[in-house]
């Protein structure tokens, strides 16, 4: 399976860090967050990936390379100057991910998830993961019912910008033109597409200054 991993944000939340640096390639103990997450997706048997690139990255590319040293191969799917959001990311990177289902993972999460374990069930069009509420989104996204995502009421739980995805939800956008994500799944959750899971173990978004105040500063 490939993944595609998402890294064209300007990382706004982070400035001025991320005024000379992309936000996937801050460091924890001397390690990038997308370096961290390249080596879990290896250890866990997915070895062709796809980066989106689009602030500063030449960095990435640079950094990385063909993903020779992380023992996986690594394509860019570059979106210029003008980055195209999440899912107008994946539509463009969709000729570089072929025709099966495809991970998608935000390039600057904290985790330990085991990516091996995700798979699509009959009647899933997708499935993502879902955490506890951060406190910069005490609100949460989605509420979770017997592996299913809805938007109704109950307990609400947050997006952990992980999931498994089948081409054909991106197929039908309109290419090269900036989307995000959240909408359509709302759509899908409401459609009764959308598979899922809850996962309470490490999990930060590392784009908000309040993740990083338990770590040194991240050069």
């Amino acid at each position: 399976m490939k993944v595609l991993l998402l890294a064209a944000g300007r990382g706004t939340r982070l400035r001025p860090w991320t005024d000379r640096i992309p936000k996937p390639l801050l460091e924890i103990g001397g390690q990038s967050l997308m370096a961290r997450q390249i080596r879990t997706l290896a250890s866990a048997g997915f070895r062709d990936l796809v980066i989106n690139l689009s602030y500063r990255g030449d960095q990435i590319r640079s950094a990385l390379g063909d993903g020779e040293g992380f023992g996986v191969r690594i394509r860019y799917s570059d979106e210029g100057s003008r980055p195209l959001e999440t899912a107008g990311g994946i539509r463009r990177a969709l000729p570089w991910l072929g025709p099966g289902p495809f991970l998608v993972v935000n390039a600057d999460l904290l985790t330990d998830f085991p990516y091996a374990t995700l798979n699509l069930d009959a009647g899933e069009a997708a499935h993502i993961v879902l955490v506890p509420n951060p406190p910069h989104h005490p609100e949460g996204d989605f509420t979770l019912s017997e592996g299913w995502v809805g938007g109704g009421d109950g307990p609400r739980y947050t997006f952990a910008g992980i999931g498994l995805y089948r081409p054909v939800l991106f197929e039908s956008l309109e290419a090269e033109r900036p989307l995000p994500l959240a909408p359509w799944l709302m759509r899908w959750a409401f459609e009764g597409v959308l598979g899922g899971r809850f996962y309470d173990g490490l999990w930060r978004d590392m784009g908000t200054p309040d993740a990083w105040k338990d770590f040194a500063s991240p050069f």
